[in-house]
């Protein structure tokens, strides 16, 4: 394959000449240096927005645009505004509160905001001309994804099942993440019930080509080239991996939790709400456990997310990770032998070889 060739007709919009897009993972992870390195390395960076308020997003995507002038993508959460009542606040900080005196914080407080204003998330991606925007947790309107297509963004929506897929088609998306039940951190689950939408990569991929025409995006379990291979054997037209770029040099999660994701194994994550709110996939640990117990005072999500939040910062500058929200996909222990703190392009070029060398060796096999 030539350097300038493309895959799929997503790459060949976004100039990539690698069919990787770097997850956007909200936590820190997904630094401006690691969209642009992910970019600049002939795959397609996305940066995670949904906890950024409007002005860090802009000056995050400056950022971004300083160090590359490839296409990349930002990622929002589709959420209302949260306006939690006292005794869901209260006993939700009554299960918060012993882990906080753990690590010497006074008791929690309610807060004056749970979460950035979404409307005006969307309005500054729109000011921003960014070129893809992806969406997760909800579906936009077709007005809305119309007045991102008038503002010339490109619409990626994520489903977890078949329906999800079908409704953003309807709505007028313009591709489909498809979030595969390996992937790390939290489900985009939006009908029906988390429980009933896990399904797997392999399942879900083909099955989201067939009902929505649109061009799918692979995400979860994914980690080198056989994995690339695997995705777009199934119809898709590029890898969504974050678990890979977890670890890179680029991103900036305490080391505590790269290390913890460079040890586990392939049973060591599970699927919890006790730390946001929201089912998320992380790596067991004490928080995970102890807030699991109280299961019935978790608050809905963002009001758990930000209620946990200064708890999981505290844990972070201590490096302990006993504390830490250690999202993570099933997948990581297939990234042991990559070297440690390894930067975002050589690990590109790396799934770039990986990719060929794959691709190769089934165009040997003879029937």
């Amino acid at each position: 394959m030539s350097e300038g060739s493309f895959v799929t007709p997503f790459a060949e919009r976004f100039q990539m000449r690698v069919p990787v897009i770097q997850a956007p993972m909200a936590g820190g992870a997904t630094t401006p240096a690691l969209v642009a390195a992910v970019s600049n390395a002939g795959g397609f960076g996305f940066l995670a927005g949904a906890a950024l308020s409007p002005e860090k997003i802009a000056s995050e995507v400056a950022a971004i645009r300083a160090l590359t002038d490839r296409p990349f993508g930002v990622n929002l959460f589709v959420l209302d505004p949260a306006s939690p009542d006292e005794a869901t606040v209260r006993r939700a900080l009554e299960a918060i509160d012993p882990l906080r005196a753990d690590l010497g914080l006074p008791p929690g407080q309610p807060l004056e905001r749970y979460a950035p204003d979404f409307r005006a998330q969307l309005d500054m991606l729109i000011e921003l001309r960014v070129p893809a925007a992806s969406f997760t947790f909800g579906l936009l309107s077709s007005a809305d994804v119309g007045r991102l297509h008038d503002n010339g963004l490109y619409v990626i929506g994520t489903a977890t099942h078949v329906a999800e897929g079908v409704a953003w088609r309807d709505a007028g998306a313009d591709a489909i993440a498809a979030q595969g039940a390996e992937a790390g951190a939290h489900r985009g689950t939006f009908i029906g019930a988390f429980e009933d939408a896990l399904v797997g990569t392999m399942a879900l991929v083909p099955q989201l080509v067939d009902a929505t025409g649109l061009p799918v995006l692979a995400a979860g379990g994914i980690m080198d080239g056989r994995g690339i291979v695997a995705a777009l054997s199934l119809g898709a037209q590029a890898a969504v991996m974050g678990t890979a770029f977890l670890t890179c040099e680029e991103s900036a999660i305490p080391q505590a939790w790269k290390t913890r994701v460079r040890s586990m194994s392939d049973t060591s994550t599970t699927v919890t709400r006790a730390i946001t709110g929201r089912h998320a996939r992380g790596i067991r640990n004490p928080l995970m456990q102890r807030l699991s117990e109280s299961i019935d005072r978790i608050a809905p999500y963002p009001v758990q997310n930000a209620l946990t939040q200064e708890l999981r910062q505290n844990a972070g500058r201590a490096q302990n990770s006993d504390y830490l929200s250690l999202w993570s996909g099933q997948g990581a222990p297939l990234g042991r032998t990559r070297r440690e703190g390894i930067g975002a392009a050589e690990l590109m070029a790396q799934l770039e070889q990986e990719w060929h060398a794959a691709t190769a060796r089934i165009a040997a096999f003879r029937p």
